[in-house]
């Protein structure tokens, strides 16, 4: 049902966070208009209440508000030119993954076609969006955060605002999400060696579950540690990570699983060591990646 006091919005994309997001507009009672370059993949929206829009154009110019959903920055930009004279006067938000610098690059356009800018991210699967707890956060136009906060709430209830930089969200998101990649493949490691030994990998779920809350409670300490620069009060030490490494290796021999993706990890460690870093933090790993 259409709230007659919800900002009308507009959703430029719809893949599965792009669906998402318009549906969670929808739920809200926000007229809410769609556009895809594959205009089929907005049917289960429109029958659920969306507007259309036959361009690009015609859809930027139906809301005040336009929040586009596309693979990255570049993806936007081309999306977004066809529509460069409706943006004026618009508050453009961007819910894509992309750098720093196609952030800044975006923030440009809009501001050289009169548009006020926002660029943010959504760290949470599709069925996630809407819920109290998913976390999304925001760099850019203040005056764009302050002024649809009710609208983009709809979409999480852990709305955060950065600063008023364009790229924050995008920095975050991608020092954020280094982190996905290699917990999955740990994660996907230990499945095979469970299989292996004819279990199912269902069974090791909430142990995995727990050590990823173990890991989470020791992040404040290691950013503290990061950020004073001081790795001499170690909770645990470059070295015991290197002493693993040859019971890693013989662990992946018996279980027959492939762990050579461990090795980049293990050069870090002995890069650190050799620095003088063996007897200090793991978070010493830092001053090994940072480059001069």
């Amino acid at each position: 049902m259409t709230n007659t006091n919800a900002v009308p919005v507009t959703v430029l994309g719809l893949g599965l966070m792009g669906s998402a997001l318009a549906r969670a507009f929808l739920d809200a009672g926000h007229p809410t208009t769609v556009w895809n370059r594959t205009a089929a993949k907005a049917a289960p929206l429109v029958e659920a209440g969306a507007r259309q829009a036959a361009t690009v154009e015609e859809a930027v110019a139906a809301s005040p508000l336009v929040v586009t959903c596309l693979t990255n920055f570049d993806d936007t930009l081309q999306a977004l030119e066809p529509a460069a004279a409706a943006v004026a006067g618009r508050a453009l938000v961007t819910l894509n993954t992309g750098t720093p610098a196609g952030a800044r690059r975006t923030a440009d356009w809009a501001r050289d076609h009169g548009a006020r800018f926002l660029a943010g991210a959504v760290k949470n699967v599709p069925p996630a969006v809407g819920a109290p707890d998913t976390l999304l956060y925001y760099g850019g136009d203040r005056t764009v955060f302050d002024e649809h906060l009710a609208a983009l709430r709809v979409l999480g209830g852990d709305t955060v605002y950065l600063g008023d930089q364009p790229d924050l969200a995008a920095l975050y998101e991608l020092a954020v999400g280094a982190t996905l990649l290699p917990a999955l493949v740990g994660f996907f490691q230990g499945a095979a060696a469970v299989q292996a030994r004819g279990l199912p990998v269902s069974s090791m779920v909430r142990f995995e579950a727990k050590w990823l809350e173990m890991i989470a409670s020791e992040l404040p300490a290691l950013a503290d540690e990061i950020d004073r620069g001081d790795y001499t009060r170690p909770r645990s030490t470059v070295g015991l990570f290197l002493d693993a490494v040859r019971g890693d290796e013989e662990f992946g021999r018996e279980a027959n699983v492939d762990t050579s993706w461990n090795r980049p990890l293990h050069d870090l460690l002995e890069r650190a060591a050799a620095a003088g870093h063996r007897d200090h933090s793991i978070a010493a790993l830092v001053e090994v990646l940072r480059k001069p």
